[in-house]
């Protein structure tokens, strides 16, 4: 996302990268590590998709530690005492009381919608809509990188100043409001932009990273000045890298799920006159959790399905999940594959021309517009700014002069409802169904579209005349108003399902995601490591045979379609 002119070759775009953008060089970074547990899970899922799944889930383990850790420190105590202030607070007499304002970008951007959901739908379940309008998500990009990613976007505070001032409206951030900026790596700018802005406003602002503070502020100058402003209250979930060499929307953006969802279901439980769980609860709900998904019945579910998935693509058949309390669980996880593994996107309504994606999602009991207000809890948010919005923030030329369509329009074309959709049909509708779901007779409709039917059973049982099903037996009877053990259990599963079925595709090696989409500073740098670990080639030598493979398939959309920058590399130069 360079503002320099685009008629420079790949050998001086890479040269700029190397000399100018040190700050993106992030190998330093425990989420950027490979995990020596999980070295040669891609070969393990080939042989036994079981095994890679436990060798997943050994990971997850790893956080119940980490959990302990944060859940008894002062700071934790401080978010709930700030979350609870914020929404019991009548402010000044003028308003309606103080607001929490979750942030982030990419995976955390997605948890923080999926925060602000569970909210309102606690609100809406428990009869408090005074309560409903007192949480907000900021994700770069808004709701639309819900089902894309928005390219380049964290790479600027700016951006993520300008967003959280949009989303705060006229009433702008003030003193009863807090902002809790989520970032897993703890370097994003746009996240660290919101928790500037926060600190500027007189609010209370919080940053919550998956790194070592020290590590951070050792090699990372923008992380070093949050982390050393005392005005900023820093959690810091540091635990082992991820099962996944940095592929932080599996094990940090749990952590995050768990430890910041906790407090604000404590916050919620105090403001609502309930008595609110103490802290270890969570923790032992989480371990209790990790322990029923390690158990064979739950592995054997999520590996065969893995397998099927696997199956299905290789024999270029779609697959679209079927869901309603779990439907943006799901879309956060499919979504993810895109840039993860180089699938192609959701495709809007009516885009014929581009390759449908591999995986979908929809709601088979409501309409499009309804499925989109079901799935938020709210109506759709999105971006209107305009050329000369990008320009005072000193967005690069390409977005300038072309801004990218983040509307509520553009986001309301991609079909989540019951209509049908021809490209997918001739492929396989698969029924998620969690404890309390009612969709069971409409998506038993929806899915006599299909070539073929599945359902996977979270938490509850299978529905019935379905003769394909994966039941993963959870105990989900004993969750608390934000229904945080449902999410924590769909996330675990539908993380470790997707990516086994990837590593049994060819789409990882070892435990490296050589199929990541470079779509920005970030994963440049990413991409680069992994061609030098893969190849005989240094630092700069990578990031060159990267920049010129970036170009090959931009000029290639066939070539382009099967495979990434990063594959595309190591299958020329990897080791011998």
């Amino acid at each position: 996302m360079s503002a320099l002119p685009d008629d420079r070759t790949p050998a001086q775009r890479a040269r700029h990268f190397i000399e100018h953008e040190t700050a993106f060089r992030l190998g330093v970074l425990p989420t950027e590590q490979p995990h020596p547990g999980t070295r040669g899970l891609a070969e393990a899922a080939q042989k036994d998709p079981a095994d890679a799944v436990r060798m997943i889930l050994s990971v997850d383990r790893e956080l119940i530690d980490a959990a302990d850790r944060v859940f008894a420190s002062v700071q934790f105590g401080k978010l709930v005492e700030a979350l609870t202030r914020s929404l019991s607070d009548d402010g000044d007499g003028r308003t309606s009381g103080g607001r929490v304002f979750f942030t982030g970008c990419g995976a955390t951007g997605r948890l923080s919608i999926l925060l602000e959901a569970c909210w309102r739908k606690a609100c809406q379940r428990a009869g408090r809509g005074d309560l409903e309008d007192r949480v907000f998500s900021v994700m770069a990009g808004g709701d639309f990188a819900l089902i894309k990613s928005v390219e380049g976007f964290e790479d600027f505070t700016d951006f993520g100043k300008h967003q959280i001032d949009d989303t705060a409206g006229p009433r702008k951030l003030n003193e009863h409001d807090t902002v809790v900026a989520i970032s897993e790596g703890g370097e994003t700018s746009f996240v660290i932009g919101t928790a500037w802005r926060a600190l500027e406003a007189g609010a209370t602002p919080f940053f919550v990273f998956n790194n070592p503070a020290d590590v951070l502020a050792e090699h990372v100058e923008r992380s070093r000045k949050v982390i050393q402003e005392p005005g900023i209250t820093k959690l810091d979930l540091s635990q082992s890298p991820m099962a996944v060499a940095g592929s932080t929307r599996m094990q940090a953006t749990t952590i995050e799920l768990l430890v910041v969802g906790a407090a604000l279901e404590i916050a919620f439980d105090t403001v609502a006159g309930a008595a609110p769980k103490p802290a270890t609860h969570y923790r032992d709900r989480y371990a209790a959790l990790v322990d029923e998904l390690e158990a064979d019945a739950a592995v054997d579910a999520v590996a065969g399905l893995a397998a099927y998935e696997a199956e299905l693509y290789r024999d270029d058949r779609l697959v679209t999940y079927l869901a309603d309390q779990l439907l943006l669980d799901v879309m956060t996880d499919t979504t993810e594959r895109s840039p993860t593994f180089s699938l192609p996107p959701f495709r809007k309504r009516g885009d014929d021309d581009a390759l449908p994606s591999w995986s979908f999602v929809q709601n088979p009991a409501v309409d499009t517009d309804t499925a989109w207000r079901t799935l938020l809890g709210r109506d759709i948010r999105g971006i209107d700014w305009g050329s000369k919005d990008y320009a005072g923030m000193g967005a690069p030329d390409a977005i300038v002069q072309a801004p990218p369509c983040l509307d509520r329009g553009t986001i309301r074309t991609f079909p989540i409802g019951d209509e049908v959709l021809p490209a997918r049909t001739g492929g396989v509708a698969i029924t998620l169904l969690t404890a309390g779901d009612t969709i069971a007779d409409a998506a038993s409709n929806v899915a006599a579209r299909f070539a073929d039917e599945a359902a996977l059973a979270i938490g509850t049982e299978p529905p019935a005349g379905i003769e394909r099903v994966f039941r993963v037996p959870v105990n989900l009877c004993h969750d608390g108003a934000m229904q945080l053990q449902h999410h924590l259990a769909a996330k675990l599963a539908l993380n470790t399902l997707s990516t086994v079925s990837m590593a049994v595709m060819g789409r990882l090696v070892s435990n490296w995601m050589v199929h990541v989409s470079c779509t920005n500073k970030k994963l440049i740098d990413r991409g680069t490591r992994l061609i030098a670990d893969q190849s005989h080639m240094g630092y700069d030598e990578a990031c060159v045979a990267l920049h010129e493979a970036m170009a090959a398939l931009a000029a290639d959309p066939k070539l382009a379609a099967r495979t990434s920058p990063v594959a595309h590399v190591i299958a020329q130069h990897g080791k011998a």
